[in-house]
Protein backbone atom coordinates (compact mmCIF):
# COMPACT_ATOMS: atom_id res chain seq x y z
CA UNK A 1 0.00 0.00 0.00
CA UNK A 2 1.60 3.44 -1.12
CA UNK A 3 2.50 5.75 1.83
CA UNK A 4 0.51 8.58 1.96
CA UNK A 5 1.83 12.00 1.07
CA UNK A 6 1.73 14.09 4.01
CA UNK A 7 3.52 17.38 2.57
CA UNK A 8 6.28 17.05 4.95
CA UNK A 9 9.81 16.57 3.42
CA UNK A 10 12.57 15.10 6.07
CA UNK A 11 15.46 15.88 3.40
CA UNK A 12 17.18 18.84 3.05
CA UNK A 13 16.46 20.22 6.62
CA UNK A 14 18.67 22.50 8.75
CA UNK A 15 20.20 20.36 11.88
CA UNK A 16 21.77 22.92 14.43
CA UNK A 17 24.14 20.40 15.29
CA UNK A 18 25.34 19.38 12.17
CA UNK A 19 28.42 20.65 10.89
CA UNK A 20 28.02 20.42 7.43
CA UNK A 21 27.11 23.71 5.06
CA UNK A 22 23.68 24.47 4.21
CA UNK A 23 22.61 25.50 1.38
CA UNK A 24 20.32 28.89 1.57
CA UNK A 25 19.17 30.12 -1.76
CA UNK A 26 18.29 33.79 -2.70
CA UNK A 27 14.55 33.01 -2.66
CA UNK A 28 14.51 31.66 0.67
CA UNK A 29 16.33 34.74 2.08
CA UNK A 30 13.19 36.38 1.08
CA UNK A 31 10.96 33.84 2.24
CA UNK A 32 12.31 34.55 5.68
CA UNK A 33 12.08 38.42 5.51
CA UNK A 34 8.31 38.06 4.23
CA UNK A 35 7.69 35.70 7.24
CA UNK A 36 10.03 33.95 9.30
CA UNK A 37 7.48 31.66 10.64
CA UNK A 38 6.97 30.74 7.21
CA UNK A 39 10.51 30.39 6.67
CA UNK A 40 10.88 28.34 9.95
CA UNK A 41 8.34 25.66 8.70
CA UNK A 42 10.49 25.33 5.40
CA UNK A 43 13.79 25.07 6.38
CA UNK A 44 13.72 23.47 9.82
CA UNK A 45 10.70 21.51 9.50
CA UNK A 46 10.18 20.62 5.54
CA UNK A 47 6.87 22.10 5.11
CA UNK A 48 7.09 24.58 1.98
CA UNK A 49 3.81 27.30 1.38
CA UNK A 50 2.15 26.66 -1.85
CA UNK A 51 4.62 28.25 -4.87
CA UNK A 52 2.80 30.37 -7.44
CA UNK A 53 1.61 29.20 -10.73
CA UNK A 54 4.74 28.31 -13.00
CA UNK A 55 5.64 31.88 -15.32
CA UNK A 56 5.91 30.29 -18.29
CA UNK A 57 5.37 32.93 -20.73
CA UNK A 58 8.08 35.26 -18.54
CA UNK A 59 10.37 32.08 -18.31
CA UNK A 60 10.12 32.07 -22.58
CA UNK A 61 10.91 35.54 -22.56
CA UNK A 62 13.97 35.26 -19.89
CA UNK A 63 14.92 32.46 -22.42
CA UNK A 64 15.04 34.86 -25.29
CA UNK A 65 16.53 37.86 -23.69
CA UNK A 66 19.53 35.84 -22.51
CA UNK A 67 19.89 34.59 -26.10
CA UNK A 68 19.89 38.20 -27.51
CA UNK A 69 22.23 39.74 -25.02
CA UNK A 70 23.88 36.37 -25.88
CA UNK A 71 24.87 37.52 -29.44
CA UNK A 72 26.61 40.60 -28.19
CA UNK A 73 28.19 38.43 -25.06
CA UNK A 74 29.91 36.82 -28.42
CA UNK A 75 31.02 39.90 -29.92
CA UNK A 76 31.45 42.09 -26.98
CA UNK A 77 29.13 45.02 -28.60
CA UNK A 78 26.85 47.29 -25.97
CA UNK A 79 23.34 45.71 -26.37
CA UNK A 80 20.99 48.59 -28.03
CA UNK A 81 19.59 49.39 -25.06
CA UNK A 82 22.69 49.63 -23.28
CA UNK A 83 24.50 52.12 -25.95
CA UNK A 84 20.90 53.85 -25.87
CA UNK A 85 21.56 55.14 -22.09
CA UNK A 86 24.94 56.19 -23.06
CA UNK A 87 26.52 52.96 -20.77
CA UNK A 88 30.06 51.73 -21.93
CA UNK A 89 29.39 48.25 -21.14
CA UNK A 90 29.20 44.98 -22.62
CA UNK A 91 28.00 41.45 -21.37
CA UNK A 92 30.30 39.62 -18.97
CA UNK A 93 32.39 36.79 -20.48
CA UNK A 94 33.18 33.96 -17.55
CA UNK A 95 34.04 30.54 -17.98
CA UNK A 96 31.47 29.66 -14.50
CA UNK A 97 28.21 31.97 -16.41
CA UNK A 98 26.32 29.20 -17.15
CA UNK A 99 26.91 27.75 -13.63
CA UNK A 100 25.76 30.89 -12.10
CA UNK A 101 22.65 31.54 -14.45
CA UNK A 102 21.53 27.85 -13.98
CA UNK A 103 18.45 27.72 -11.01
CA UNK A 104 19.93 24.68 -9.56
CA UNK A 105 23.79 25.60 -9.21
CA UNK A 106 23.40 29.29 -9.61
CA UNK A 107 26.51 31.38 -7.59
CA UNK A 108 28.02 30.04 -4.53
CA UNK A 109 29.34 32.13 -1.57
CA UNK A 110 30.07 30.34 1.92
CA UNK A 111 29.03 32.97 4.75
CA UNK A 112 31.41 31.56 7.27
CA UNK A 113 29.94 33.10 10.96
CA UNK A 114 26.71 31.05 10.00
CA UNK A 115 28.14 28.18 7.34
CA UNK A 116 25.33 28.70 5.13
CA UNK A 117 25.87 28.14 1.77
CA UNK A 118 24.13 30.58 0.53
CA UNK A 119 23.67 30.80 -3.34
CA UNK A 120 21.20 32.01 -6.21
CA UNK A 121 20.92 32.63 -10.15
CA UNK A 122 21.90 36.05 -11.95
CA UNK A 123 20.28 36.74 -14.98
CA UNK A 124 23.22 38.50 -16.17
CA UNK A 125 26.09 40.34 -15.26
CA UNK A 126 28.10 43.01 -17.98
CA UNK A 127 31.20 44.68 -17.09
CA UNK A 128 32.90 47.67 -18.30
CA UNK A 129 36.33 46.05 -19.55
CA UNK A 130 38.32 47.39 -16.54
CA UNK A 131 37.46 45.11 -14.23
CA UNK A 132 34.16 46.48 -12.60
CA UNK A 133 30.70 44.23 -13.07
CA UNK A 134 27.32 45.29 -13.09
CA UNK A 135 24.20 42.99 -12.06
CA UNK A 136 21.68 42.80 -14.42
CA UNK A 137 18.38 41.05 -14.16
CA UNK A 138 15.48 40.56 -16.46
CA UNK A 139 11.46 41.28 -16.05
CA UNK A 140 8.57 40.99 -17.76
CA UNK A 141 5.04 42.04 -17.71
CA UNK A 142 2.03 43.77 -19.24
CA UNK A 143 0.88 46.96 -17.70
CA UNK A 144 -1.60 49.41 -19.28
CA UNK A 145 1.32 52.46 -17.93
CA UNK A 146 4.37 53.29 -19.56
CA UNK A 147 7.23 52.13 -18.24
CA UNK A 148 9.98 54.97 -17.57
CA UNK A 149 13.63 54.78 -15.69
CA UNK A 150 11.90 55.96 -12.36
CA UNK A 151 8.87 53.00 -12.56
CA UNK A 152 8.28 51.95 -8.71
CA UNK A 153 9.62 48.55 -9.07
CA UNK A 154 9.01 46.10 -5.92
CA UNK A 155 10.98 46.85 -3.13
CA UNK A 156 11.69 42.53 -3.46
CA UNK A 157 13.71 43.58 -6.37
CA UNK A 158 16.13 45.74 -5.27
CA UNK A 159 16.95 43.39 -2.95
CA UNK A 160 17.40 40.31 -5.46
CA UNK A 161 19.68 42.78 -7.13
CA UNK A 162 21.93 43.52 -3.38
CA UNK A 163 21.99 39.66 -2.87
CA UNK A 164 23.42 39.28 -6.16
CA UNK A 165 26.02 41.95 -5.68
CA UNK A 166 26.93 40.18 -2.04
CA UNK A 167 27.68 36.94 -3.86
CA UNK A 168 30.13 37.93 -6.21
CA UNK A 169 31.92 40.19 -4.01
CA UNK A 170 31.93 37.06 -1.79
CA UNK A 171 33.65 35.56 -4.86
CA UNK A 172 36.18 37.91 -5.07
CA UNK A 173 34.84 40.60 -8.02
CA UNK A 174 34.42 44.45 -8.00
CA UNK A 175 30.95 44.98 -8.57
CA UNK A 176 28.88 47.93 -9.74
CA UNK A 177 26.79 49.78 -6.77
CA UNK A 178 24.59 50.45 -9.59
CA UNK A 179 22.06 47.71 -11.00
CA UNK A 180 19.99 47.56 -13.96
CA UNK A 181 16.52 46.02 -14.00
CA UNK A 182 15.65 45.74 -17.99
CA UNK A 183 12.48 45.45 -18.30
CA UNK A 184 9.97 44.41 -20.91
CA UNK A 185 6.22 45.74 -21.14
CA UNK A 186 3.90 44.03 -23.66
CA UNK A 187 1.54 46.20 -25.58
CA UNK A 188 -1.91 45.74 -25.63
CA UNK A 189 -2.70 48.67 -28.06
CA UNK A 190 -2.32 46.31 -31.37
CA UNK A 191 -5.84 45.45 -32.86
CA UNK A 192 -5.23 41.76 -33.16
CA UNK A 193 -2.99 39.23 -31.85
CA UNK A 194 -1.54 37.80 -34.72
CA UNK A 195 0.10 34.88 -32.35
CA UNK A 196 2.56 37.18 -31.38
CA UNK A 197 3.41 39.89 -28.61
CA UNK A 198 5.29 43.68 -28.83
CA UNK A 199 6.96 44.47 -26.10
CA UNK A 200 8.44 48.37 -25.15
CA UNK A 201 11.91 47.68 -23.16
CA UNK A 202 13.22 50.36 -20.25
CA UNK A 203 16.69 50.18 -18.91
CA UNK A 204 15.80 51.05 -15.21
CA UNK A 205 19.16 51.70 -12.71
CA UNK A 206 19.06 50.59 -9.66
CA UNK A 207 21.15 52.25 -6.58
CA UNK A 208 22.27 48.81 -4.58
CA UNK A 209 23.35 48.68 -0.97
CA UNK A 210 23.71 45.17 -0.14
CA UNK A 211 25.54 46.19 3.49
CA UNK A 212 22.39 45.07 5.00
CA UNK A 213 22.76 41.09 3.21
CA UNK A 214 25.36 39.84 6.20
CA UNK A 215 23.13 40.89 8.77
CA UNK A 216 19.76 39.20 7.53
CA UNK A 217 21.87 35.82 6.92
CA UNK A 218 23.08 35.79 10.69
CA UNK A 219 18.94 36.92 11.48
CA UNK A 220 17.83 33.65 9.35
CA UNK A 221 20.68 31.17 10.94
CA UNK A 222 19.33 32.34 14.60
CA UNK A 223 15.68 32.32 13.37
CA UNK A 224 16.57 28.18 12.29
CA UNK A 225 18.73 27.59 15.27
CA UNK A 226 15.61 27.30 18.04
CA UNK A 227 12.81 24.19 18.81
CA UNK A 228 10.02 27.28 19.09
CA UNK A 229 7.89 28.48 16.15
CA UNK A 230 8.55 32.30 15.43
CA UNK A 231 5.91 34.62 15.26
CA UNK A 232 4.33 34.92 11.80
CA UNK A 233 4.16 38.19 9.58
CA UNK A 234 1.65 40.57 10.06
CA UNK A 235 0.99 40.34 6.26
CA UNK A 236 1.80 37.10 5.37
CA UNK A 237 -1.13 35.90 3.23
CA UNK A 238 -0.18 31.77 3.89
CA UNK A 239 -0.25 32.75 7.76
CA UNK A 240 -3.68 34.94 7.49
CA UNK A 241 -4.80 31.19 5.83
CA UNK A 242 -4.00 29.04 7.98
CA UNK A 243 -4.85 30.87 11.33
CA UNK A 244 -8.46 31.44 9.67
CA UNK A 245 -9.17 27.96 8.35
CA UNK A 246 -7.79 26.64 12.00
CA UNK A 247 -10.32 29.13 13.47
CA UNK A 248 -12.76 27.18 11.72
CA UNK A 249 -12.19 23.60 11.44
CA UNK A 250 -13.77 21.12 14.09
CA UNK A 251 -11.37 20.23 16.83
CA UNK A 252 -9.42 16.84 16.50
CA UNK A 253 -10.12 15.99 20.23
Amino acid sequence: MAKADTGIRSRNLYDPASSKPFKLSRSKIERFLECPRCFYLDRRRGIEPPGPAPYTLNNAVDTLMKAEFDQHRLSQTPHPCVAAAGLALVPFQHPELETWRTNLTGMKCLHEQTNFLITGAVDDIWTDGKGELTIVDYKATSLQAKITKSFAYRDSYKRQLEIYQWLLRGNGFNVNDTAYLVYVNARKDRNAFDCRLDFDLTLIPCEANAGWVDDCIRQAWQCLQGEDFPQASATCEYCKYRSAAQSLEPSST
